[in-house]
């Protein structure tokens, strides 16, 4: 009621309607209701945008209402800071408000796809994903920073996606329609296609900083270690266009552990992992 009351008072809010899922047969129909024209361009860029014939026919599944300006009163609201992002799943809706960092909204949707997918028999993945011209996929699994983004970028292989997946009876398929990658310290000349997005018009910058020439400084941490980029998935040269492919052949575990440990699934051996 509070958020609701919130949204209402509003002079202008904005709305988008999208896809989560790139295979049809387990696609969410996602509505995105936000005060800030920021936030909806990253929904439209994050998410799978519909074709004008599904627009006329769609019907939303799962809703998140977007309200950064507005910050809880743990008191009163049960909460524990004044940042708040709850989600009801049976109803697949999400309130948000108290954070402009834009992750929340792609990230709210992850959660109501790992909710519902196990029950539609897909395995819901944080993983990036690419496909080679025989049509073997990889899919790279890892926490942020480990190198996901980086390594589906591969130019020799089509790129799947690079943070959502899917893993269904028919093969791998991307949730999302655009990447998220992290820029700090971005190398021109390690990860150039990457790099050149965070100069290409409507890729969203987040948290990088921006000197009064409108300079970028993707080395600088002052405001964060976590600074972002948004971007349609086409901006990659090499996007697989129906950002699926078949059932994976490689499955890579990235660590970033300061002592080098790995889990225990990396010791398996190709007939151990079978079962």
């Amino acid at each position: 009621e509070k958020v609701t009351d919130y949204l209402g008072r509003e002079t202008t809010l904005y709305v988008v309607d999208a896809f989560a899922g790139a295979d049809h047969a387990h696609r969410v129909a996602v509505r995105v209701v936000t005060t800030h024209p920021y936030h909806a361009l990253f929904a439209k860029t994050m998410f799978i945008e519909p074709t004008i014939a599904e627009l006329r026919s769609f019907v939303r599944q799962a809703l998140v209402l977007h309200a950064p300006g507005l910050e809880a009163e743990p008191k009163s609201d049960g909460t524990r800071t004044g940042t708040f992002i709850v989600l009801h799943p049976s109803r697949s809706e999400v309130i948000i408000g108290g954070t402009f960092y834009a992750g929340e909204i792609k990230k709210s949707i992850f959660t109501v796809m790992n909710d519902r997918l196990p029950l539609e028999g897909v395995l819901p993945m944080h993983c990036s994903a690419n496909v080679g011209e025989d049509g073997s996929s990889a899919i790279f699994f890892g926490l942020s920073g480990t190198g996901k983004t980086t390594l589906s970028a591969d130019p020799e292989r089509a790129l799947i996606g690079d943070d959502e997946h899917g893993w269904g009876d028919s093969g791998v398929f991307n949730f999302e329609g655009g990447c998220y990658a992290k820029v700090i310290r971005l190398s021109a000349s390690a990860e150039p296609e990457i790099y050149r997005t965070t100069h290409t018009f409507g890729t969203i910058l987040e948290n990088v900083v921006v000197d009064e020439r409108g300079v970028l400084d993707l080395d600088d941490d002052s405001k964060t270690e976590n600074t972002r980029a948004a971007y349609k998935l086409e901006e990659i040269a090499n996007a697989h266009p129906e950002k699926r492919a078949g059932h994976p052949s490689s499955v890579v575990m990235l660590t970033a552990d300061a002592f080098g440990i790995l889990p225990p699934i990396a010791r398996l051996d190709r007939m151990q992992g079978l079962y």
